[in-house]
Parts: C-alpha cells; structure tokens; sequence
C-alpha cells in the first residue's frame, strides 16, 4: 500500500508567495505555514506532522523550509524516519526513508549544518548593513505622524485645554500616539 503524497510549505511572512515551492509535484494534501522558521509556533507544520502516517511521503522545497536548526531538522526528520515516513527534500533532491543509512544521516547533518551557517552568515551582513546605514544617517521604522510644526501645535492646544481625543480625531492619530507625542 501506498501513502499519501503530503506537501509542507513554508514562507517567512504573510506577504511572501509560496507558489513556487512544489508547484510540480501532484500532492494528495499541502501544509503551509507563513510564518518564520524562528516561530517554534507553526501551526500548520504541527498539523503536518500529526498527519503523516506509516507509507506517506512529505515533500519539502528545502532544508530550510522545514527546520531552522540542526537539532530541529534531526528530530522532524528521525521522527519521521522512525514513523515510516519518507522526506524528500526537493531543491537538495535529497530522500530519507525509515532505512538505517549513515551516508544518508551524514549528507543531512552535513547539509543541516550548512544551512545554519548560511544562516548566520546573513544575519550577520544584515547586522553589518544596518550599522552601515546607521552611521549614514539613515532613519528605520514608520515615518512620523505628524511635521515637528504639528507636535508642537498639538502640545500648545494640549497645554491650552482643548479635549485631547477630538484633537488626536483632528490630526488623524490614536490617542496613545498623542500621548507619546506630548511626553516628549
């Protein structure tokens, strides 16, 4: 007996677009979860893994995509093994069956690690980026809701008395956002 053909995908964040990942393989049942690999709450991967039974496959883009650590991929992956399951790791072309097999537990661990140092090497460029575009002046977040000339018209009219919810109405801000803009 065969089992089913089971997709798990997974995407950083909401805005990105999984349609790339596994879009060749004819799938019985697809898991996605759109939500960073740090997140230790993916739901949808739970759900995946709850799932899968003796004699199905679980198709996977990448490494990456189903575990951000090595002791996290060893774990998915020995537990599955262990269950019956098969993993194929679709951009390594890499398979793993419930089969004893140290070439195969070497090429993971190997890869697994691989994945994490790539991992840290962008962090760190990131790190070293925004550092970079710090020292330039750069600014990061949400441009400010309001010209300095308004906080400082917003202040006075607070001073003055005037009703601090019709004014947040007036200058189209929240009233906490009021109040972080008198503190200051």
């Amino acid at each position: 007996m065969t089992g089913q053909q089971v997709g798990y995908i997974r995407v950083s964040s909401a805005q990105q677009n999984t349609d790339r990942q596994l879009a060749d393989v004819k799938l019985d049942k697809i898991f996605e979860d759109k939500v960073s690999a740090k997140d230790t709450s993916r739901p949808q991967l739970q759900a995946c893994l709850n799932h899968l039974r003796e004699g199905d496959t679980l198709h996977v883009h990448s490494i990456d995509r189903l575990a951000r650590n090595l002791f996290d991929l060893q774990q998915i992956v020995t537990g599955l093994a262990g269950q019956g399951v098969c993993i194929h790791f679709h951009k390594e072309n890499m398979t793993f069956s419930g089969a004893a097999n140290p070439m195969q537990e070497l090429m993971l661990q190997m890869l697994g690690a691989f994945a994490q140092f790539e991992r840290a090497l962008i962090k760190e460029r990131q790190k070293e980026g925004i550092e970079q575009a710090l020292k330039k002046g750069v600014k990061f977040g949400a441009r400010p809701k309001l010209k300095p000339g308004q906080v400082e018209e917003l202040k006075a009219r607070v001073a003055a008395g005037e009703e601090k919810s019709r004014l947040a109405k007036e200058f189209g801000i929240s009233r906490p956002t009021l109040y972080k803009l008198i503190a200051l």
